[in-house]
């Protein structure tokens, strides 16, 4: 369905062809109608699948003639990254319809602390925060919420993963409890339900099913020991010297930061992205990535929901994800808009029992090789692998309920054949 047919007003559809689009994705044609009715909806959707549109166009749509002389929109996401991303979307679809905007999230100095209290002063149309440091001007009474129209919580999963639950709770405290809320999440743990029925009222339920890897991906999966790791990633990355933009994720911030530097000493230009980087040397490596003038980045999973960096040439997990959502999800930076990109994947034996769940998920059988010989011999492929259990202490969550949680497992680190194989009223 082309954007013309949805009933969205002449300032939008003009600043959305000018971006380059014409038809709606599949979450944005069914959620567009019903947050146009005023209806409160939960919609589940894989990043990557255009929900950022499919909330904002309708909620700016019924903005655009609203004389609101104080915050009417409210848009909470876990990351100052999403954040900024979603702030930069609002800049563009409003650019022929007069609406601001301001991203709230932490990481800055004193004089971005300021910019932020200034735009609530000043009565901003749409805030785009993440919850710690919303709350932070709440407690110091900066904020009113009072005419507040629309709160919509973006990554709800992700956000309830990182411990945000209490916090947003709280922020629903300061808000007007009649309200359209909108809830946008990749998947629908309980926990979600919960927080659901808690604010919001009958809402709409809109799913769109988690889409497989795009056909344009090339997946590999190397059966490999810890130490084999980095030598392996090492000589496939040198082996493809026309990839100009390679993603590594790994599941911890130390790992992050080894692989880094040992991807460095090896003369590859490599930089880790992690939460305990500054915020404005976050933002440059970001930019420098994009603008290709850096080849290879290290994250943990900040990067693989909601940045958008178009044309990765490859993507290598470093360890295999916890959730098989999140394999998707991180395989998901490359290959997308009909292009093409390789996904390479390092399977030690305790991660084994997960590749089940991600075959399953994606439908398809990923192509299993043992590392070069001169790395030594590979794990042996166990097809029914089971989780080994650990005794006498915990091994670290990966997505628990804090999130100050961290997976604390160590380790650090070539081309060949081997197996295959609510809202109140």
């Amino acid at each position: 369905m082309r954007f013309d047919e949805l009933g969205l007003k002449e300032g939008l559809l003009e600043a959305i062809s000018y971006m380059g689009f014409e038809t709606a994705t599949p979450i944005q044609e069914k959620s567009i109608p019903v947050i146009l009715e005023g209806k409160d909806l939960i919609a589940c959707a894989q990043t990557g699948t255009g929900k950022t549109g499919a909330f904002l166009l309708p909620m700016m749509n019924n903005l655009i003639d609203h004389n609101n002389k104080s915050t009417s929109a409210l848009i909470i996401c876990p990351t100052r990254e999403l954040a900024k991303q979603i702030e930069e979307q609002i800049q563009g679809f409003s650019y022929f319809c007069g609406l601001t905007s301001f991203a709230i999230y932490g990481g800055g100095d004193g004089m971005s602390w300021e910019d932020q209290k200034n735009a609530f002063k000043q009565n901003t149309d749409i805030i785009v925060a993440t919850p710690g440091k919303l709350i932070s001007h709440l407690n110091m009474g900066h904020v009113n919420f009072s005419d507040l129209k629309y709160l919509i919580l973006d990554e709800a999963d992700r956000m309830m993963d990182m411990g945000f639950h209490d916090d947003i709770q709280k922020i629903i405290s300061y808000l007007p409890k009649e309200r359209q809320t909108l809830m946008f999440s990749a998947t629908m743990p309980p926990n979600i339900r919960k927080l659901a029925s808690k604010s919001m009222v009958n809402p709409e339920e809109i799913s769109i099913a988690v889409s497989k890897p795009a056909e344009g991906v090339l997946q590999l999966m190397y059966l490999a020991h810890d130490h084999q790791k980095t030598p392996l990633i090492v000589d496939l990355i040198k082996e493809k010297e026309k990839y100009s933009s390679i993603i590594i994720f790994s599941s911890t911030k130390k790992k992050v930061s080894s692989i880094a530097r040992s991807l460095k000493r090896e003369g590859l230009q490599a930089a880790a992205i992690s939460s305990d980087l500054d915020q404005t040397d976050r933002e440059a490596m970001l930019s420098k990535f994009r603008a290709r003038k850096l080849r290879i980045v290290v994250a943990t999973d900040v990067l693989s929901r909601g940045i958008d960096i178009k044309d990765i040439n490859l993507v290598i997990n470093y360890d295999v994800p916890s959730d098989a959502e999140d394999y998707v999800h991180r395989i998901g930076r490359t290959a997308r808009a009909d292009t093409t990109g390789v996904a390479i994947t390092l399977i030690n034996e305790e991660d084994m029992y997960k590749i089940r769940r991600i075959e399953k998920l994606i439908e398809k059988s990923i192509m299993k090789l043992n590392v070069p010989a001169e790395l030594g011999e590979s794990p042996v492929w166990q097809e029914n692998a089971q989780k080994k259990r650990s005794y006498g202490g915990s091994r670290g969550g990966s997505r628990g309920g804090n999130r100050n949680n961290r997976n604390k497992r160590g380790g650090s680190g070539r081309n060949n054949r081997g197996n295959s194989g609510n809202r109140r009223r």
